[in-house]
């Protein structure tokens, strides 16, 4: 299971209104590529897939596909808003590796 911050759940909330997508569901997965291995991705969906767990956190329905949840397990997803910039950051306590800009990993 992942976890999803507040802020986090807030700021998806508003995205998918902003997108007039409010049954919407956001997408949690992984892909290969990056500088160290794997990419993270979020992305809004209007269904679900058969494959898919769907995890909800104070109404935001989030989906994540089987092949991506081994890697996401234990995840937590946040969303900051400081200084040097905002956006989404995966805080995966099973990355053994990560690049600069935080946005991809090795396992």
């Amino acid at each position: 299971m992942i976890q999803v911050s507040d802020k986090a759940v807030d700021k998806i909330r508003d995205i998918l209104v902003a997108e007039s997508k409010g049954d919407g569901y956001i997408r949690v997965g992984i892909k290969g590529g990056g500088c160290s291995g794997f990419t993270y991705i979020l992305d809004i969906e209007e269904k679900q897939d058969e494959s898919d767990q769907v995890f909800e956190f104070n109404g935001v329905k989030v989906l994540i596909d089987s092949k991506s949840m081994v890697y996401l397990a234990g995840v937590e997803l946040d969303y900051t808003d400081g200084l040097n910039g905002s956006g989404f950051v995966f805080n995966n306590p099973n990355a053994q590796n990560t690049c600069g800009c935080g946005n991809s990993f090795a396992v």
